[in-house]
C-alpha cells in the first residue's frame, strides 16, 4: 500500500512539473494564424513572417503566396512584415465550389486585414493578383494599405475587345485554355511554362521545377473560374478611383500580359511609375530578382 501511494505521489509530481513547464515556456513563434477563416468553411493559408512595416503580397494565377518566396527572404532581413495571402482554390488554401472573381479575392483580403489589423501597409500583387489588388484597392478605398505595387499585372483588361486593342489574347484564346484546363491541364502548364519566361534560360531548370510544382497544387475548378474572371474582367474605371501611390513593375518582353497593358495602367493611375524590366518576361521576380526587390523597396522607403 505505502508503495502504491509513493508511486502515485511520484506520478502526479511528475505530471504537475510537466504541465508547469508547458506554461513556463516563452512560445517559439509570433503567435500568428497560419490559416485564417475568410467565411464559413473557408480558410486561406497566410505566410506572415518578420516584423515592422507591413507589405501584402497576392500571388498570380495559378501559383500560390510560396512565389514569393525570395521577396520573403530578402524583405525580412531588412525589417520588415511580411504577409502573403494565398486567394481561395490555390496553394495550401481551401478550395471550394462557388464564385472566383475578383469582388471575392478583394472581400477575403479584406477579411485578412482586417483580422490581422494591418495599417499603412503596402500591397502588392503579380499577374492576376495585380488585377485583384486595384480592385481591393478601389472597392475599399485602399483599407490597412497606403500604397500599391503592380508585377506584370493583367489589367487593366486582359483579353481585347472592340474598344481596347491591347494585349495578346482574345476571348477565344481563353476559351481555349479553359477548355484544355479541363481536358489535359499537364498540357496548360507545359504551354505557360514555355511562355512564362522571357526566353529558355532567363529562368533556370530549377526555378521553372520549383514553379510548376507551386502551380500543381491549385484547383482546376479554381484555374478554370480564374481564367473567366480574367477573360471578362474590366478594371478601367477601378483604375480611375486610385490615387494613392503605385509601382508598376512589368517586363518589356511579358508574352502573357504584354507591356502596352502596363502603359495603359499607367496613363489611367493618378500616382503612378512605370519601371521597365528590360531582360523580364512575366517572371521578372525572379528573372531580374535584385533589380525588382530593390524597386520594390525603393518605393516602400519613399
Amino acid at each position: 500500500m505505502k508503495n502504491l501511494i509513493l508511486a502515485l505521489v511520484l506520478f502526479t509530481t511528475l505530471i504537475s512539473n510537466t504541465v508547469l513547464s508547458q506554461t513556463k515556456r516563452t512560445p517559439a513563434s509570433y503567435g500568428r494564424e497560419e490559416y485564417i477563416e475568410v467565411e464559413k468553411n473557408v480558410k486561406l493559408h497566410v505566410t506572415d513572417l518578420g516584423e515592422g512595416e507591413p507589405i501584402v503580397l497576392i500571388h498570380g494565377w495559378p501559383l500560390s503566396d510560396a512565389m514569393y518566396e525570395y521577396q520573403y527572404a530578402d524583405f525580412i532581413q531588412k525589417g520588415y512584415r511580411v504577409i502573403g495571402i494565398t486567394l481561395r482554390g490555390f496553394g495550401l488554401s481551401d478550395k471550394p465550389g462557388g464564385k472566383y472573381n475578383y469582388d471575392v479575392f478583394a472581400d477575403d483580403i479584406k477579411v485578412v486585414l482586417d483580422k490581422l489589423d494591418i495599417k499603412n501597409a503596402t500591397i502588392g500583387g503579380f499577374s492576376m493578383g495585380g488585377a485583384t489588388v486595384i480592385h481591393y484597392v478601389a472597392k475599399y478605398n485602399a483599407a490597412h494599405v497606403s500604397k500599391m505595387a503592380l508585377f506584370g499585372a493583367a489589367a487593366p483588361i486582359w483579353t481585347k475587345r472592340a474598344d481596347f486593342n491591347y494585349g495578346l489574347w482574345t476571348k477565344e484564346d481563353v476559351n481555349g485554355l479553359i477548355n484544355l484546363n479541363n481536358t489535359n491541364r499537364p498540357e496548360l502548364f507545359a504551354t505557360f511554362g514555355k511562355i512564362f519566361p522571357a526566353n529558355k534560360t532567363s529562368v533556370s531548370q530549377g526555378h521553372g521545377t520549383w514553379l510548376g510544382g507551386i502551380q500543381a497544387q491549385a484547383s482546376p475548378y479554381a484555374m478554370a473560374e480564374g481564367l473567366k474572371t480574367l477573360r471578362d474582367s474590366d478594371l478601367r474605371n477601378d483604375l480611375k478611383k486610385i490615387t494613392i501611390p503605385t509601382l508598376i513593375l512589368h517586363g518589356k518582353l511579358d508574352k502573357i500580359c504584354s507591356y502596352d497593358l502596363a502603359e495603359q495602367m499607367n496613363a489611367l493611375l493618378k500616382n503612378s511609375t512605370l519601371v521597365p524590366f528590360e531582360k523580364s518576361g512575366h517572371a521578372l521576380f525572379i528573372e531580374e530578382l535584385d533589380k525588382f526587390n530593390g524597386e520594390l523597396l525603393n518605393f516602400i522607403k519613399k
